[in-house]
């Protein structure tokens, strides 16, 4: 199983700094300096389990400070980046934590779903190489259902040896339908365990579950498991059937005890809205339990390398990646606790984003919003065309609101935009078969009244 959390050579040949930049930049307009910080870090992830035993333990993860305002790509790059490696990936949120959780998250709930999804990344991997052998063995439960041991469409006085030769030829004519598909809509008997207890979840989930005790399985021990026959169809049946021979192909032990390892080599957590916690820090004079510092002071082990008890075991944070992210408009990273400051020392600012950048925003990435926008309006067989001079008129308005209203970065297009379509999206219906143009006639015709009353914009976009 170890070898479910190393890198391969093919991996660290496939990912290098250069090609993590350039796929960030198939979605993400700019922010040359945030991507190439993130790249290297993630190259050195990999990069790191390729040196010897002694100096790797002493390598540590330099862990990242993204500064830059809403909306400017910061959330976005954490997003593709989750896509693209092959790392465990979590991005949490600063604001919904609070000191010893009592209100909010315990700031070790981080690490803990950190862990899931490795265990989760590990059985899937697991899924992948017996595959196909759990494709066979559930063949071989639906054909057991379908013709059961003994059974024979006539009894025959002469022997056991003919049975068996008649069963078995009966067996092969059903397998051959079975492949075919043409035994789906049959019905069959299937042993389904039912739900020791429904409530686990909702007991556990913020409780003892933080305390690194799984109630579902102490429960499970505790309770008698209850199984039943259920009668359902074949082509039902088969995901059921395969999760109960994925349960004897795998070992769970040693799949937990693997993501437990991949969790601390190669976990990355992203975490965002980190000046929220540190606004008016340093003035905060209130007690302990909710306050800003208190969230920063428990941050703090994890960073620099701790031990946090989870439902599967001891997990250290010692390698653990954190990348943070803060607008820093109401404060400055500087009133951030220093020891934390000490434990991000790669500092990154985004750039704000200019009317040029809202023009590319709108056409060059993959997922670009006028892509978007044909695409949903191709479902209605209406064809969409977007002029030069409409997205030139498009990113200026959107500049312009950012600069006289709240700056909210490239968030204030997807407003602009859904506004400027609102009347084409509602009448789509009625326009199939034909082209709509926008042009810069149309973009000024449906937003220039709003850009002019400055109290309109405000409550509209």
């Amino acid at each position: 199983m170890s070898q479910l959390v190393e890198v391969s050579q093919s991996q660290l040949d496939g990912l290098t700094p250069r090609q993590i930049v350039s796929e960030l930049d198939k979605y993400i307009v700019g922010q040359a300096a945030a991507k190439k910080s993130v790249a290297i870090a993630l190259r050195n992830r990999m990069r790191r389990q390729f040196v010897d035993d002694e100096i790797r333990a002493e390598i540590k993860p330099k862990n990242i400070l993204m500064i830059g305002a809403t909306g400017v790509g910061k959330t976005e790059i954490s997003r593709r980046l989750a896509r693209l490696t092959t790392c465990p990936f979590v991005k949490v949120e600063a604001t919904k934590f609070t000191e010893v959780g009592y209100v909010g998250r315990d700031v070790e709930s981080m690490v803990r779903d950190l862990v899931d999804i490795s265990i989760d990344m590990v059985r899937e991997e697991e899924i992948l190489r017996v595959e196909e052998e759990a494709e066979r063995l559930v063949t071989e439960e639906i054909l057991d259902a379908l013709l059961p041991a003994g059974h024979s469409s006539s009894e025959d006085e002469e022997g056991g040896s003919s049975l068996s030769e008649k069963t078995s030829t009966t067996r092969e004519k059903l397998r051959e339908k079975l492949e075919a598909g043409e035994l789906e809509e049959r019905y069959i008997e299937v042993l389904v365990e039912e739900a020791v207890n429904p409530q686990v979840e909702v007991f556990s989930q913020d409780g003892i579950d933080q305390m690194g005790i799984d109630m579902g399985s102490v429960l499970s021990e505790l309770l008698p498991s209850s199984k039943k026959k259920r009668k359902m169809r074949i082509r039902e049946a088969r995901a059921i059937l395969f999760e109960q021979v994925l349960d004897l192909l795998i070992n769970m032990d040693d799949v937990r005890q693997a993501g437990l390892q991949l969790a601390e080599e190669m976990g990355i957590i992203f975490l965002d809205e980190l000046d929220k916690v540190a606004a008016g820090g340093r003035e905060e004079t209130g007690g302990p339990g909710v306050s800003r510092q208190g969230v920063q002071r428990d941050l703090l082990p994890l960073l620099e390398g701790t031990a946090v008890r989870t439902r599967y075991g001891t997990v250290s944070t010692e390698n653990v990646l954190f990348i943070a992210a803060g607008a820093f408009n109401m404060s400055k990273p500087s009133d951030l606790i220093p020891e934390l400051q000490g434990r991000l020392p790669i500092r990154v600012e985004l750039d704000n984003l200019t009317a040029a950048d809202f023009r590319r925003i709108l056409c060059e990435p993959k997922d670009a919003l006028v892509t978007q926008y044909r695409a949903l309006m191709e479902t209605e067989a209406v064809s969409l065309t977007v002029s030069e001079d409409a997205i030139e008129a498009i990113a200026n308005i959107a500049y312009e609101l950012n600069q006289t209203t709240e700056n909210i970065g490239a968030r204030r297009l997807t407003t602009v935009m859904e506004r400027l379509m609102e009347d084409i999206s509602y009448d789509a219906d009625q326009l199939r078969g034909q082209t709509v143009v926008i042009d810069k006639a149309y973009v000024e015709e449906h937003l220039q009244n709003i850009v002019e009353d400055p109290d309109l914009s405000r409550y509209i976009l």
